[in-house]
C-alpha cells in the first residue's frame, strides 16, 4: 500500500455495509451476490492489527468497531472499507493521545447513543469519552 491514494477519513458515516445473510435475504431472487467473500484470515489479521491500534489511536474506533461485526463472512466491500482505514492511517502518522503534564484530578465523563443506529439488527449505537483533567484515559 506504499502507492496507495491517502484518504481524508477512517470510514464515510453514511456506508451502508451488510452480511452476507442480509443479502441473500434481501436479494432472494439474484442467484449471486455482486460483492463476492474474500480470504476471511486475512480480513481477521487485518481488523485484529486495527483493534489493536484502537488504544493509542481513538479516532478508529468506530470503523473498526463497526468493521469488525463481519469478521465471520467478510465481503469484498469490507475489505474495502478497512484498507481505506489503514490508507487513514497513513495519512495521519502523527494523531494519536497526548497525555498531559498539568497535574489535575478532575474526571470528566461524556456518552452518547445513536438509537437504532444499525442497519441490519436496529440496535443501538453507543459511544462514551472519560478524561482525567486534559487526559483522555478511556
Amino acid at each position: 500500500m506504499t502507492a496507495a491514494k491517502l484518504a481524508g477519513i477512517p470510514i464515510d458515516a453514511n456506508i451502508k455495509l451488510t452480511s452476507k445473510q442480509y443479502d441473500e435475504h434481501v436479494n432472494k431472487e439474484q442467484a449471486e451476490s455482486h460483492d463476492p467473500l474474500i480470504d476471511q484470515a486475512a480480513y481477521q489479521k487485518l481488523i485484529g492489527k486495527l483493534l489493536y491500534l484502537n488504544m493509542p489511536r481513538p479516532d478508529i474506533a468506530f470503523s473498526t468497531q463497526t468493521l469488525s461485526q463481519f469478521l465471520n463472512q467478510p465481503k469484498k466491500s469490507h475489505m474495502d472499507a478497512a484498507l481505506r482505514v489503514v490508507r487513514y492511517l497513513k495519512k495521519q502518522p502523527q494523531q494519536g493521545i497526548l497525555l498531559s503534564s498539568k497535574p489535575n484530578n478532575q474526571i470528566t465523563a461524556f456518552c452518547d447513543a445513536d438509537w437504532a443506529a444499525c442497519a441490519l439488527t436496529r440496535k443501538s449505537v453507543t459511544g462514551y469519552l472519560i478524561k482525567m483533567g486534559n487526559s483522555l484515559i478511556s
